[in-house]
């Protein structure tokens, strides 16, 4: 079976699966005035919202409904886009499809709309990536951030710093191939402060870049410890409602619970998991099991101990088991039958944080601590979103402007260090990309985007 071609005309439905109000059939190619006129009778005008009824092979009506045309290069994906709104059941939307693909179109992949958008030169590589964070977005600070990236603001960034580079690379190369002129033997003086007047930037930029990663992917946070040390409790309080089932009898919670919660915009998906213990109910011991999996995959973990008792023998247990990777915040619960004080503490072994779930008290210092296990930083500023690639081409390119500043005498490796970091720059917004980076990142759009 052949490839599927970029010049192929694509279509798909761009709402999401299930029975709404309105649902859009989306079409893109080279050329779609044959497609459009089949479909509607009529080629409709350009950018207007149009009443038409959609048309079956026999010119029996499918849909009735509004057609939108936005002739190549003034749309989405810089081609002829065709989009075609009609009502929202699933059956309706495959006739309408299944039309389309009568008329010559495939189905496209997911991202594919996307993908032309940037093999047409309408979005960068950073920005199209940005459209599946908009859609993804789990709070408004994330769905700012997305869409600050989608306008641009991240690639202007890094072209700004591109620009830089390539300044200094043109002063750096013309001593190279042009040694009899002596230009000043390169002005060291001068290039070093341009050197670190761009590693600063590049910095500054990779801190924002790491904001932005906390607002995508948020912090998993696993709840776990003793029987009845109130973990379940402790969930309710942080989701703000009654998720997990609480009672007096140890072993209540046999499952995970999960829920994802939001403080200061950034998204925490918190995990309620079975009391640790020695146990021969074998339901129980699955939830156990279960629940040093959860722990496995954690970002950061809470140890509710009893502040009765403080940590007891079966806490260290638990503590030595936990995986290498993990520092505990230690949640002493409670304090309203302890008589503790709220507060949270850092110490050497990590934090210490003493609350009431039942009443409350030391739930804003557990919040606060959770920020600063995430690596948020609340002033900030205006963060833009960034993937694990892009932190990596960040990061990358700083090394190699360190490196360039180590090799400043020698000016060969000096000019081959800020060239690599210009490669890794310009990976970020798709200057230069391969093949197989491409379908790796668009392969995890949704269909119809």
């Amino acid at each position: 079976m052949a490839a599927p071609s970029d010049t192929d005309v694509i279509a798909a439905i761009a709402t999401a699966q299930g029975r709404a109000g309105i649902g859009i059939v989306r079409i893109s190619g080279k050329s779609l005035n044959r497609l459009a006129s089949q479909i509607l009778g009529a080629k409709p005008p350009a950018r207007a919202a149009t009443h038409a009824t959609f048309l079956g092979a026999a010119g029996e009506p499918l849909d009735d409904g509004i057609a939108l045309f936005f002739p190549a290069p003034a749309s989405y994906t810089g081609e002829d886009v065709l989009e075609l709104h009609g009502h929202g059941g699933p059956v309706v939307l495959q006739m309408v499809l299944r039309r389309c693909l009568e008329l010559g179109a495939r189905i496209a992949e997911p991202g594919e709309f996307s993908r032309r958008a940037f093999l047409n030169d309408k979005l960068d590589l950073a920005q199209a990536e940005s459209v599946a964070d908009l859609i993804d977005a789990a709070t408004e600070a994330a769905a700012r951030c997305a869409l600050r990236s989608l306008r641009g603001e991240f690639s202007e960034r890094v072209r700004g710093l591109v620009e830089q580079l390539v300044e200094l690379r043109a002063l750096v190369e013309a001593t190279l191939d042009f040694p009899e002129e002596e230009i000043d033997a390169l002005d060291r003086v001068a290039a070093k402060q341009r050197l670190s007047r761009l590693q600063g930037e590049l910095d500054a930029a990779l801190a924002l870049g790491r904001q932005g990663s906390v607002l995508r992917n948020g912090l998993q946070v696993v709840l776990a410890g003793r029987p009845n040390v109130g973990k379940s409790s402790l969930l309710n309080r942080l989701a703000g409602e009654d998720l997990a089932i609480v009672t007096e009898i140890p072993g209540t919670t046999r499952d995970a619970v999960r829920q994802t919660i939001q403080i200061e915009g950034v998204p925490m998906n918190i995990i309620d998991t079975a009391g640790l213990r020695e146990t021969a109910d074998p339901v129980e011991a699955i939830g156990i099991a279960r629940t040093w999996e959860a722990i496995g995959q954690a970002d950061a973990l809470l140890l509710v101990v009893d502040a009765r008792e403080g940590i007891a023998a079966a806490d260290k247990v638990i503590a030595d088991r936990l995986p290498s990777k993990l520092t505990p915040v230690t949640v002493f619960n409670k304090i309203d039958l302890s008589g503790d004080s709220p507060r949270a503490e850092e110490k050497e072994r990590g934090w210490c944080v003493h609350v009431s779930a039942k009443s409350g008290a030391g739930i804003g210092d557990l919040r606060r601590t959770l920020l600063k296990l995430a690596g948020w930083q609340p002033d900030a500023g205006d963060v833009f979103m960034a993937r694990e690639r892009h932190l990596v081409a960040l990061d990358r390119a700083s090394a190699a402007l360190r490196r360039a500043g180590q090799s400043a005498p020698r000016t060969e490796l000096f000019a081959e260090e800020l060239r690599l970091a210009q490669r890794e720059l310009d990976a970020i917004t798709g200057e230069v990309s391969a093949d197989d980076l491409l379908g790796e990142i668009f392969a995890r759009f949704c269909v119809g985007k």
